[in-house]
């Protein structure tokens, strides 16, 4: 009995390793003489807590700082922001924290819930 479940492990085993690469979709995309260059852009995390403190991706930060920060990380193609807060964080700090991603020049942003 034991040999029979070895086999069958085994057997399961390597099915998978040879199955599972051939389910990925083997294609040859067709050439352009100008092509597009997927731009990978950089995501950044702005925490607000309930007292109010700001976290740039979980490092703490003064309001002052984050605009300027925002601008070094935005490079060409700006950075995809990801606002993430407590729910009992007063609104100011919300706003404060728009004003900030305005002023470095980002056009839209995440903001973080959770489902009801």
């Amino acid at each position: 009995m034991i040999d029979v479940m070895m086999f069958l492990l085994v057997f399961f085993v390597l099915i998978s390793i040879n199955v599972l690469p051939a389910l990925g979709l083997k294609i040859t995309p067709p050439s352009s003489a100008r092509p597009d260059r997927m731009v990978e852009r950089t995501r950044v995390t702005v925490g607000i807590d309930r007292e109010g403190r700001i976290f740039l991706d979980g490092q703490p930060l003064a309001m002052e700082e984050l605009a300027g920060r925002l601008r070094v990380a935005a490079g060409e193609t700006g950075p995809a922001v990801v606002i993430s807060g407590d729910e009992g964080v007063a609104l100011q700090a919300l706003v404060s924290v728009l004003d900030a991603l305005k002023s470095a020049g980002v056009a839209s942003a995440q903001i973080v819930t959770k489902p009801r």
